[in-house]
């Protein structure tokens, strides 16, 4: 009698010894998963569009300006940039990557040609995008970007919301805004 209790007993500490291993096993692995997922959210890649404009003049002159703030833990390299769905040659694409110190405008304003944006804005230097490679953005970095030439829009469109897409290697942002009448002075 005193043989078979001993078996049992021995078997109640082997049973909870496996329960106790695998719940260890378990809780590791559940802790292993969480770290892997946090570390891989925060290298994504996230850029937030504000300040989007499109206006149109009453000669039919359109163009768009928007700023682009990477909020992601990585940089980023803009691919291009469509309006209404047609790509923007990059001879007609215009940026200002703000430093920490710059101030940062509270709206941007329509400037008719690119030659003045650096006169209207007196603190920044507005680059032409020629090349793919002046359109990257570090992580916590913001651009202001102006599109001119939008040759696709014209004075029907005042008031018609259109979509600006940004694309990157990893993502498409996607924007839309209403078309704005400019009377140029």
């Amino acid at each position: 009698m005193k043989l078979l209790k001993n078996r049992k007993a021995l078997s109640t500490v082997i049973t909870t010894l496996i329960i106790l291993v695998v719940s260890v096993l378990l809780a590791t692995v559940v802790t292993f998963y969480a770290i892997n997922v946090t570390t891989t959210r925060v290298q994504e890649e996230s850029l937030q569009i504000t300040k989007m404009h499109v206006w149109c003049t009453n000669e039919g002159n359109a163009s768009a300006a928007f700023m682009i703030t990477n909020t992601g833990g990585r940089d980023t390299v803009i691919d291009k940039i469509t309006v209404r769905g047609r790509e923007s040659a990059l001879d007609n694409i215009f940026y200002w990557k703000l430093e920490d110190d710059d101030t940062v405008p509270s709206d941007l304003e329509w400037v008719d040609d690119a030659p003045n944006l650096n006169d209207t804005y007196t603190d920044a230097e507005f680059y032409s995008a020629s090349s793919l490679d002046a359109l990257t953005l570090r992580s916590g970095a913001r651009m202001v970007i102006y599109v001119y030439n939008l040759d696709h829009l014209s004075t029907s469109d005042i008031g018609i919301s259109i979509g600006v897409v940004v694309f990157t290697a990893n993502a498409q942002y996607h924007k839309e805004a209403n078309v704005e009448a400019v009377i140029p002075s």
